[in-house]
C-alpha cells in the first residue's frame, strides 16, 4: 500500500507516516498512568448491526479458564513474509508441522500446566499456499484441548505502525481464517495485536465493522483488544457495539524504569477498570533468563515488583493470563527453550520461579513469602 501523509480513512484508505514503537510506548503510559481512560463514544459511521450482541454471546463470571502462553516467530511476530513460529520451519508441510506442534503444545501442558495458547496469523502466511502447513499449528493445539487466540499483526519496518497494513488483504485473510474455524469452540479471534495507530474511537469502529462482517462468529469467541498498545480495555469495554466479546489487555515491566508493588498493582487496576470479568491479559513478561528469583521479594527491582504484583492481581480479580512469550528463540523473556531435535522438539522451563508466578496467577501454587 502506497504511504503518505493525507488523513486516514479509519475502515480503509491511505496509511501515515510510521512512528517510532518506543515512542509510542511512552506516550501511551503517560497518558493512562493513574488515571482513568476516558471511553470513546459510539461511532455512527459503524454499521447498525453491529450494535446487537450476536446469538451465543454469554460470557463466563471471570475468565481463570485462559492459562497460557504465547508462540512466536523470534522476529516478535512482526514480519512482511510468512511466519515462522520458534522450532517450526515454513518448509515442512501439514503433516510435519503438525507432529512438531503436538510436541510443543504438550510440553507447554506438561512444563507449565497451560491450556492456551496465543498464535500469529498475517496475510502473506494465511492468503497463500501455506496456510494449509500453518493450520497445522492451530489444529494441533485444539486438538489436544488448548484454548487458541488468533491474533492478527501488522507488518515491520514502515508497516510497523499501530495500522492495518493493507485492507485489500487483510479482510480476505480473516475470511480464510473465519471460513476455517467459527465452528471450532477452541478457537478465539483478535482482529489486530497492539492497534496503537487508531485513536480510541477508531480503533473501536474497526472492532465493530470486524463483528459486523463475522456476525456467525460468537462473540464469546472474540478477543477485542485494548486501544493502544492494549494498554487499556476501558474504552472498548464501555462501547456497547462490543458488548459480549472478550477484551484483551497487554502489560509490561518495561513501561517503568522503576516502580514498587503497590505501584504495580494500582497501574494494572486503572488500566483494567471495572471490566475484569471480560478481561485477558494475553500479554505481559519479565526477565526470564537472566536467574531473577520471582518467588523473593525484592522491593529494590522493578522486574520483581512487577511479576509479583500482576500476577497476584490477576488472582485476585479472577483473570485469565496469557504470558509473553512462552517461547521465542533467543527472547530473554521466554519463560521455554526448545530441547531435542528439530524433528521431535521439546521444551525447557528458564526460570521456575517464573513458572510458580504464573501458576499463582492461573490459581494454583502458593504466593510470595518474605
Amino acid at each position: 500500500m502506497r504511504k503518505g501523509k493525507l488523513m486516514r480513512n479509519v475502515l480503509g484508505g491511505t496509511r501515515p507516516s510510521s512512528r517510532l514503537r518506543a515512542t509510542l510506548v511512552a506516550l501511551a503510559i503517560a497518558a493512562t498512568s493513574g488515571t482513568a481512560v476516558a471511553a470513546g463514544p459510539a461511532s455512527a459511521s459503524t454499521p447498525a448491526q453491529a450494535l446487537a450482541p450476536t446469538a451465543h454471546s454469554g460470557l463466563a463470571k471471570d475468565t481463570t479458564q485462559f492459562k497460557g502462553v504465547n508462540w512466536a516467530d523470534p522476529r516478535d511476530n512482526f514480519a512482511d513474509d510468512l511466519l515462522q513460529l520458534s522450532g517450526l520451519s515454513t518448509s515442512d508441510n501439514y503433516r510435519q508441522t503438525y507432529a512438531k506442534a503436538t510436541r510443543i503444545i504438550s510440553a507447554f501442558r506438561a512444563n507449565l500446566g497451560a491450556n492456551t495458547v496465543r498464535l500469529p496469523i498475517n496475510p502473506y502466511t494465511v492468503n497463500g499456499a501455506y496456510w494449509k502447513s500453518y493450520r497445522g499449528v492451530i489444529d494441533a493445539a485444539s486438538d489436544k484441548g488448548f484454548k487458541v487466540i488468533v491474533s492478527y499483526w501488522e507488518g515491520t519496518g514502515a508497516q510497523k505502525d499501530g495500522f492495518i497494513d493493507d485492507q485489500a488483504t487483510y479482510w480476505p485473510m480473516w475470511d480464510r481464517v473465519v471460513k476455517a474455524y467459527k465452528n471450532d469452540r477452541h478457537v478465539y479471534f483478535e482482529p489486530m495485536n497492539e492497534p496503537h495507530g487508531y485513536t480510541d474511537t477508531e480503533w473501536a469502529d474497526i472492532a465493530a465493522k470486524w463483528l459486523a462482517t463475522y456476525k456467525s462468529v460468537p462473540r464469546n469467541q472474540v478477543f477485542v483488544s485494548g486501544a493502544g498498545y492494549n494498554d487499556h480495555v476501558t474504552s472498548v469495554c464501555a462501547d456497547p457495539r462490543l458488548k459480549g466479546t472478550y477484551l484483551s489487555l497487554h502489560h509490561y515491566g518495561f513501561w517503568k524504569d522503576y516502580a514498587t508493588y503497590d505501584q504495580w498493582v494500582a497501574d494494572l487496576k486503572v488500566r483494567i477498570g471495572d471490566c475484569a470479568s471480560r478481561t485477558v491479559a494475553d500479554e505481559f513478561g519479565a526477565f526470564m533468563t537472566t536467574g531473577l528469583d520471582y518467588n523473593k521479594k525484592t522491593p529494590d527491582n522493578n522486574f520483581i515488583n512487577f511479576m509479583q504484583a500482576v500476577t497476584d492481581t490477576f488472582r485476585e480479580l479472577k483473570m485469565g493470563s496469557v504470558y509473553w512469550p512462552g517461547l521465542r528463540t533467543d527472547d530473554m523473556y521466554s519463560i521455554q527453550k526448545l530441547t531435542g531435535t528439530p524433528d521431535r522438539p521439546w521444551l525447557a522451563t528458564t526460570n521456575q520461579s517464573g513458572a510458580d508466578r504464573l501458576a499463582w496467577g492461573w490459581g494454583r501454587g502458593k504466593p510470595v513469602k518474605g
